[in-house]
């Protein structure tokens, strides 16, 4: 379990290898202190909870500001969407979300409830994939949630492959931690511990193949659970989770009427786990180089044994699920001997296992800044850049997503001018007569711009495009040039232009867009200063939606 005092467990511990790198640790352990604040704290809090010198967390955050995993607003760390690159090479390599994830998706779908998969984490379960449904009462857990595993259904399934080792550390870790406070994904233990039966639950789960949590976690939450087994070993992959509430359904009420389905979806899933390992694009390379030249730009400031290490996660991904220290060293450009410490490293901090000289992450990876971001929305993602364009460019910035004919603000950084465009999030505009909502309709083929239903387009100024022809024109230029610009056609002396924001796919999911008053920047001006900081903007955007969406539902809205 995450101790306490991270920096203090693992930097002053006598069992340290001699070859591990300290500074590597002590990153580590600021990244699990800010994901288990829930992504955000202050330096100062990250100090006293780390254990560690005030000028060594200054040099760890700006080390991890110059990687893009976590932003300095003022006196607070925040994590950033580009730090769930760690965890994503974790599921990459364990491929199961790839493979699973839609049937556990139609599941949920068909049952009208949550589904969940989880793979074992020691004496706890992580989630690796979660389909919740949108309820006033709904799942909370979150992809990456660490639980323990004597309270939960999927635990008491892991546990049946348990053999002493695992039965002893699970001893010492319930001796040691009676409520749980190491678990921050759950409400601490009730008195009526639910440990107590546990063995007499993982002795129950082997004889019929399912485990049930009725409100283990806590009251009125319930829960059922299959094995899903790895058809080439016949042990445990990982487990499907359906979840309810005792308001929908009893434990008994699981068994009975859902138990049947999911057993179906499960050997689904175990016919997909035959799917041979396909080859994949190469792992990132040059960031040995990259480390170094930060290091040279930034001197003191950036600890590079620390960057260097972190770099060493993310040579794992799909088709290089195991890798040797030689692949390792290939991946990263990282000499050997400086891979090889990293490795040493992991392996103590128990996100790396090796097996015959093969190394392998482990689930605990995932507590790498994985579940507080695992639900961010696009906004979320886009306000922090959106600031920092507006800033730069003295100019109000907003973000849309089209809905049915119109669009809809989901985000915006207003300039501090006099006289400024007032828009607020929630306002609805008709696409067809502004900036963002051109570059969403241009996206759309033919049939789905629907221009003959918007019609009449009602002239909003003297300038609007009304004509359902000469507005196909200008969609079809805006496709090609990659941007539009309307001029005081949703509204006199106002000008915009916008860029769109595309999602890992290509497709076009919101458009960001700068906004003035027509005396501020010519047409030209727009073109020349503007569109190169929005383009970029949006680049930085869709970099963050890239990695935030690899394996989770990023909201648009």
């Amino acid at each position: 379990m995450p101790p306490a005092n991270p920096a203090l467990d693992t930097a002053s511990d006598a069992g340290v290898p001699a070859e591990a790198v300290t500074p590597l640790i002590r990153g580590v352990a600021v990244l699990r202190t800010l994901t288990e604040a829930g992504g955000t704290l202050s330096l100062s809090a990250l100090e006293r909870t780390t254990g560690l010198a005030r000028s060594t967390v200054d040099r760890i955050t700006s080390t991890l500001a110059r990687m893009g995993y976590v932003r300095l607003d003022g006196r607070d760390a925040v994590l950033t969407p580009r730090v769930m690159e760690l965890g994503n090479a974790y599921l990459a390599a364990l491929r199961l979300p790839s493979l699973l994830a839609a049937r556990a998706d139609v599941l949920a779908d068909e049952l009208d409830e949550s589904v969940s998969l989880a793979v074992a984490d020691r004496d706890g379960i992580r989630f690796i994939h979660q389909a919740t449904r949108r309820r006033a009462m709904s799942l909370s857990f979150r992809i990456g949630d660490l639980l323990p595993a004597e309270r939960t259904a999927p635990g008491a399934l892991f546990a049946t492959e348990w053999r002493e080792p695992e039965w002893r550390e699970w001893r010492a870790r319930r001796a040691a931690d009676p409520q749980d406070s190491g678990f921050a994904a759950v409400p601490p233990r009730q008195p009526a511990s639910a440990g107590r039966d546990f063995g007499e639950r993982v002795r129950a789960a082997a004889e019929v193949g399912w485990a049930l949590d009725d409100q283990l976690i806590e009251p009125g939450l319930v829960a059922v659970s299959v094995p899903v087994r790895d058809p080439r070993t016949g042990r445990i992959a990982c487990a499907a989770n359906v979840v309810s509430h005792t308001s929908r359904h009893t434990a008994a009420d699981l068994r009975e009427t859902l138990l049947p389905r999911l057993r179906e979806a499960v050997r689904g899933m175990e016919n997909d786990l035959r799917t041979p390992v396909r080859a994949t694009a190469p792992p990132p390379s040059g960031l040995a180089t990259w480390t170094g030249a930060s290091k040279q730009e930034l001197g003191r400031g950036f600890v590079e044994s620390l960057a260097r290490g972190l770099t060493v996660l993310t040579a794992f991904g799909e088709g290089r699920a195991a890798l040797t220290l030689t692949e390792v060293a290939q991946a990263t450009g990282l000499a050997r001997a400086t891979a090889r410490r990293a490795l040493i490293t992991y392996e103590h901090l128990g996100l790396v296992r090796t097996r015959d000289r093969v190394f392998e992450l482990t689930p605990r990876v995932m507590g790498l800044g994985f579940p507080p971001l695992s639900r961010t929305s696009l906004p979320e993602i886009a306000l922090p850049h959106m600031t920092e364009l507006s800033e730069r460019i003295h100019e109000s910035t907003s973000l849309s997503v089209l809905s049915g004919r119109d669009i809809q603000y989901t985000a915006r950084v207003a300039t501090g001018r006099v006289m400024s465009v007032n828009i607020t999030v929630g306002t609805r505009l008709p696409a067809y007569a502004a900036s963002m909502g051109r570059v969403m309709l241009a996206d759309l083929t033919d049939p789905e711009r629907e221009l003959d239903a918007l019609a009449p387009l009602r002239p909003l100024t003297r300038h609007t495009i009304t004509d359902p022809d000469a507005l196909r024109r200008v969609l079809d230029e805006v496709r090609a040039q990659g941007y539009a610009l309307v001029d005081e056609e949703l509204e006199e002396g106002l000008r915009s232009i916008a860029v769109p924001v595309r999602d890992r796919s290509g497709r076009v999911v919101a458009a960001l867009n700068v906004a003035m008053h027509a005396a501020r920047h010519t047409v030209e001006e727009c073109v020349r200063d503007i569109l190169p900081e929005l383009r970029a903007t949006a680049d930085h955007i869709e970099g963050d939606l890239r990695v935030a969406g690899r394996f989770t539902g990023v909201t648009v809205a």
